[in-house]
């Protein structure tokens, strides 16, 4: 692993989990919960994924993805 893109796909599938909305620190520990073993093995991205995770959601929300930070509850994340 390595690729921070990846944290896109956990950020999405850790809110479908959460019925598709979720704060940060719920997506973390989803992350951490099924990821630990890849985020350990991924070099640079174990010291930085919490700070590359809000990178990934502002492409999402870029991207159309994710709720815009105006539509969504504040500290809550939403898929689109």
């Amino acid at each position: 692993m390595g690729n921070k893109d990846i944290l896109q796909n956990w950020i999405i599938e850790a809110l479908k989990a959460n019925e598709n909305s979720a704060t940060l620190l719920d997506i973390c520990k989803y992350v951490w919960k099924n990821y630990e073993e890849e985020l350990r093995k991924s070099g640079d991205l174990f010291y930085t994924w919490q700070y590359d995770i809000r990178w990934a959601a502002t492409k999402l929300r870029k991207d159309g993805r994710l709720l815009s930070a105006k539509q969504s509850p504040k500290g809550v994340w939403e898929l689109s």
